[in-house]
């Protein structure tokens, strides 16, 4: 009767929790660490932009996925 109660069983998620930490934060290091390259350069509109994108990716990545996580 309680057969079909196996497939319910999941083993272990710390590599699915991992790849989900790494979306969310992931790229907003990215975008920050190129505006941190850009800023040095002199170049600091594009620096802005870079510092904006890393800002709003973390926000929304957090605010969708974390969503997802709970």
């Amino acid at each position: 009767m309680m057969d079909y109660m196996i497939f319910l069983e999941v083993g272990n998620l710390d590599g699915l929790f991992a790849i989900i930490a790494l979306v969310m934060v992931g790229p907003s290091i990215l975008f920050a660490l190129i505006g941190l390259i850009l800023y040095y350069k002199q170049n600091k509109k594009a620096a802005k932009v870079f510092f904006i994108l890393a800002g709003v990716y973390l926000l929304i990545s957090f605010g969708i996925c974390g969503g997802l996580v709970l």
